[in-house]
């Protein structure tokens, strides 16, 4: 069963998935991600990346301030059967916040639901 983690709360299967897609997606626009490093061993994946998009849309919570921000992550996927089963990422949720309010915002969660 695929699993997504955001921060500590899990997303499972792709019904748990696809709203944190939906809402990302609303939020954001010309998105562009560059994978900078990958290893890769066993069934797992490790991928180092970084995405730049624009601030379009109001799905993360704030009104759309138009403005490309820019960040950097880290994800862990675990692949059976030629497909995505499990996924662990961890990116800089603060950093790309203080990047949209224009000053340094205090930590806040930004679930799938």
């Amino acid at each position: 069963m695929p699993r997504t983690q955001w921060s500590t709360i899990d997303s499972v299967g792709p019904e748990g998935f696809y709203p944190f897609f939906d809402r990302l997606s609303t939020a954001l626009s010309d998105i562009h991600v560059e994978a900078h490093d990958t290893i890769a061993g066993e069934d797992r994946i490790c991928v180092r990346w970084s995405c730049t998009a624009k601030h379009t849309g109001d799905g993360l919570g704030i009104p759309a301030t138009g403005k490309t921000i820019s960040v950097t992550g880290i994800s862990i996927l675990r692949v059976k059967d030629g497909k995505l089963v499990e996924g662990w990422q961890n990116w800089d949720m603060l950093g790309m916040m203080e990047q949209l309010q224009g000053h340094q915002a205090s930590a806040t969660y930004i679930g799938a639901a």
